[in-house]
């Protein structure tokens, strides 16, 4: 298992749109992926469950995956949300 803890750059955080690019972005891989804000933990896939984290600019994200491209799961995601997905 491969973790990773990375900051939402953008202003607005994971609403809608950005969070639909997350989403893109976790189906590009076979691991399992989650994100957690605090104590809750998400599906990576699930747009509904990352809606439910609101999760805003400035906020620590953990993302987990595991499975045989773990580590390119993790690399990726948070190459996107350093890139303040691209807003």
């Amino acid at each position: 298992m491969q973790v990773a803890e990375v900051e939402i750059k953008n202003e607005i955080g994971l609403h809608a749109r950005p969070a639909t690019f997350f989403i893109q972005k976790a189906n590009e891989f076979k691991s399992s992926i989650w994100v957690e804000k605090e104590e809750r933990r998400v599906n990576a896939k699930s747009l509904l469950g990352i809606l439910s984290l609101g999760v805003t600019g400035g906020t620590k994200i953990t993302i987990r995956a595991d499975g045989s491209d773990e580590q390119a799961a993790i690399d990726g995601l948070v190459q996107l949300v350093e890139s303040g997905f691209n807003d």
